[in-house]
């Protein structure tokens, strides 16, 4: 739809010179997610995947687990006052066989770039059941080597951040390093829904042998998107969340924090690591 980036009048000073030029901004505009014609939530996004950021969206609150549990999804009317369509409302219509969830004020909730869904009533609201319990048999044995290549890889692909400098971005490697997915988003769980509802759509769902990789923190919300999709292994750049870790500990994630050139620090799920090679390289 060609709305991944606006162009703004922006007043530079760079030493000490004033001019003006046109910058290129990430853009960013609602989009409303709808369950079989009923709204469940409105997130601040940058257009494009839409269709894959509301079905990852529903796999993150256990009400999707494969792609035959969608009829389809389309875009509903949200018109301008032109007349033309906003691509702003996006419908799930879930399979005759799949059980609708209980649509409550308490999930309507607004969802901001930032924090993702704030308004759910408490903790245990947000601790949904697993799907797919993160069972990688055998388990991935990745080396720090592996892990601490997969910042820049993730940096090489983000076309969109290079010509904005404005957004998140979430990234599937395999246990080999392999990229397989990247998308970007102004909100960092976004980009996580993404990646994940195009696995979903694609019938790669449960994701039992990749890392997630994401350009900032690691939120208690990804780090349970990870799970919900049976992701062994989170990254981020960034800090973790106390919330994130104990989510971690309790389900058996491996999680690495602060992944910035060759170090890291891994608060859950070291048998997932390969210390040993470090020690080997001293």
């Amino acid at each position: 739809m060609g709305r991944v980036t606006e162009r703004r009048r922006v007043i530079r000073v760079r030493g000490g010179v004033v001019s003006t030029r046109p910058d290129t901004l990430v853009a960013e505009e609602p989009l409303e997610i709808r369950l079989n014609g009923r709204p469940i939530a409105i997130t601040m996004r940058t257009p494009g995947d839409d269709f894959a950021l509301a079905a990852g969206f529903l796999v993150s609150e256990g009400v999707l687990a494969a792609a035959s549990d969608v009829r389809n999804i389309v875009y509903c009317a949200g018109a301008k006052d032109d007349g033309t369509n906003t691509y702003n409302v996006v419908d799930v219509r879930l399979a005759p066989d799949v059980p609708v969830p209980d649509i409550t004020l308490e999930r309507n909730v607004y969802t901001t770039s930032s924090c993702g869904l704030c308004g759910k009533a408490s903790l245990d609201a947000v601790r949904t059941t697993a799907r797919f319990p993160i069972a990688d048999t055998p388990p991935l044995r990745l080396s720090p080597a592996l892990l601490a290549a997969l910042p820049d890889r993730l940096r090489e692909a983000q076309r969109v951040f290079d010509r904005t400098g404005g957004l998140h971005a979430a990234a599937l490697f395999s246990e080999d390093g392999e990229l397989l997915d990247v998308r970007e988003d102004v909100g960092r769980h976004n980009a996580v829904d993404k990646v994940v509802g195009r696995a979903l759509t694609e019938g790669r769902l449960p994701l039992a042998r990749a890392v997630l990789l994401v350009s900032g923190r690691a939120s208690f919300e990804l780090a349970q998107k990870a799970v919900m999709a049976g992701i062994p292994v989170l990254a981020a750049v960034s800090a973790p969340s106390s919330l994130a870790v104990d989510l971690a500990a309790e389900t058996g994630l491996t999680l690495v924090g602060f992944l910035r050139g060759q170090d890291m620090n891994v608060y859950a799920g070291e048998h997932r690591i390969d210390l040993d090679a470090i020690a080997a390289t001293r």
